[in-house]
């Protein structure tokens, strides 16, 4: 965690300025012709939605701006514009106060973590949360309350929010709230994507999130996905009138969304339609060891030899690469041990119990001299060097994945970082099985609707998404497993395994017919590669 006193002033006051074709497309979005709006913009900056509104002459009834930091307010305040009020305040503190509605709030507001609040910021964004009827949370970023506070403060009878927004939204854990509240508070929603990054310089991948309430039952959802911010001159607002595709409000992420209205269906319906289970039925995801300094804790042979700690030196795998399999053997750990891969986990007794005349003290004192005793979770324990929670799980989860996430038996009970999650299986069930199962392209669709992209293409699923991935499992899949692990093993691609996992796995066990199978293939592919290729852009 940052300290606020390490933040950049960017990073305090979110200031990522918005691309002038952005700015234009919202606003001539928003307006869509009328001329007696009441506008806001929560986040002004230096003006620069003001400024396309000056230069698209549309006509408004007034357009009230915010801005906290105060020189920016001032160069806002510049740009001439009939009706304007910029007010040099915090958005929060105006939201509660103010008792003007709008037709219309557009901008871009301060990507700005919780800890970065003063404590008057925090108090005011909880009275927003609360209003909402909403729980406010320590991981809440400032561009929820934003967009929370700004829905508050739209008329009774209509109105609409147009948003640059981190891609996030779409998928993050800390903002399901506030996507069951946009979900249920409008009846149309737009979400435009972008191929390319919008702002490079921070590597952050966003989306205009655009919204509007019309009074009816109905609650669509829509979504477009541009290459650059410069094909938004060439898209027609008439496009975004009538967004046809049903918001599920039991789903927790909108990437589905990026998907046709067949693909959402089937994905909704195929697992109560064949009775398929997920992978928490099976098995239970934890986090692997948290050593608070994986560096020092997490060492290679020559170290081991280096302070002679053979005797507290474990057997471990912490990064991918390490892996190129769906059974890490033994053998494949030596091979580790030998290379000059980190390949053991130092697991030190208690102090009592420590022997103060071989190499662990030497090492431990050398960690000390590193101020590793002082970390966040080191500096917590009884002892620092006392790593806890040292349990060897049946199999394990990769964490953070390229081209699709693997799950590995642990024949050769290795511990594991953080780095991967640590798989425990079930009474009664058969862990090749269950592996093998797990190696089809209805299992490999649904981790990537569970997951969470980042920068680079990478895919994360935390434990809890990892078990809601649908697992159809069968114990004869364990017949499987050889031919996977030996196809995995020599860099087969994905898709020549995957015609064998899926004509057993999802058609002869479970029933799927050749028009489904095909459906969740191209489900994964579309998702998969989409993420893939945003990668490429960095």
């Amino acid at each position: 965690m940052k300290l606020i006193e390490n933040a950049t002033a960017e990073k305090l006051r979110g200031g990522f300025y918005t691309p002038e074709p952005i700015a234009e497309f919202v606003l001539r979005w928003g307006i869509n012709g009328s001329n007696d709006f009441d506008i806001l913009e929560p986040s002004c900056g230096d003006g620069v939605f003001l400024e396309q509104l000056k230069n698209l002459k549309s006509k408004y009834n007034s357009i009230t701006a915010i801005e906290f930091d105060e020189i920016e307010a001032k160069k806002a305040d510049k740009i001439e514009l009939e009706n304007k009020q910029v007010i040099n305040d915090d958005f929060h503190t105006y939201c509660n106060n103010t008792e003007k509605r709008f037709d219309l709030v557009v901008g871009n507001p301060p990507y700005i973590r919780f800890q970065f609040f003063d404590r008057n910021q925090q108090a005011e964004a909880g009275d927003i949360f609360i209003k909402a009827g909403l729980k406010y949370s320590k991981l809440t970023n400032a561009w929820v309350s934003f967009v929370v506070g700004s829905s508050l403060l739209l008329k009774d009878k209509g109105g609409k929010i147009g948003f640059v927004l981190p891609a996030e939204i779409l998928q993050v854990s800390f903002a399901l709230q506030l996507r069951k509240f946009i979900a249920q508070f409008y009846n149309k929603i737009n979400i435009i994507s972008f191929e390319k990054l919008v702002f490079p310089d921070i590597q952050q991948e966003v989306v205009l999130l655009l919204c509007e309430k019309n009074g009816t039952k109905e609650h669509n959802i829509e979504h477009i996905e541009l290459k650059d911010a410069s094909e938004l001159k060439k898209l027609d607002t008439a496009r975004l009138k009538s967004p046809q595709k049903k918001i599920d409000f039991k789903s927790n992420k909108w990437t589905f969304y990026f998907l046709e209205q067949e693909e959402i269906d089937f994905l909704e319906n195929i697992a109560k339609k064949r009775n398929i289970p997920t992978l928490g039925k099976y098995a239970k995801v934890e986090v692997g060891i948290t050593t608070g300094a994986n560096d020092f804790f997490t060492v290679p042979l020559t170290t081991v030899e280096e302070y002679k700690l053979e005797d507290y030196a474990k057997p471990m795998v912490g990064r991918s690469v390490q892996v190129n399999s769906v059974i890490f053997t033994k053998e494949d750990w030596e091979k580790n041990k030998f290379s000059k891969a980190k390949a053991h986990l130092l697991a030190f007794p208690d102090r009592v119990n420590l022997n103060q005349n071989n190499g662990a003290a030497k090492y431990i004192a050398h960690g000390e001299s590193l101020n590793i005793h002082k970390g966040y979770k080191t500096g917590i324990r009884n002892d620092w060097f006392v790593v806890p929670s040292l349990k060897i799980s049946d199999a394990l989860f990769i964490r953070r994945n390229n081209l699709y996430p693997r799950l590995i038996i642990n024949q050769a009970e290795a511990y594991t970082t953080d780095t991967m999650h640590r798989v425990f299986v079930k009474p009664n069930t058969d862990i090749q099985a269950l592996t093998a199962s797990y190696y089809n392209s209805l299992s490999l669709a649904f981790a990537e609707v569970s997951g969470r992209s980042h920068g680079g293409g990478v895919l994360e699923l935390m434990p809890n998404e990892a078990e809601k991935i649908l697992l159809p499992y069968h114990k004869a899949n364990a017949e499987l497993l050889s031919k996977i692990d030996e196809l995995i093993r020599d860099k087969t691609d994905i898709e020549e395994v995957l015609k064998i996992t899926n004509e057993v796995i999802l058609k002869q066990h479970y029933g799927l017919t050749d028009k489904e199978i095909k459906l969740a293939h191209s489900i994964w592919r579309k998702l998969s590669k989409r993420r893939l290729n945003r990668g490429k852009n960095l």
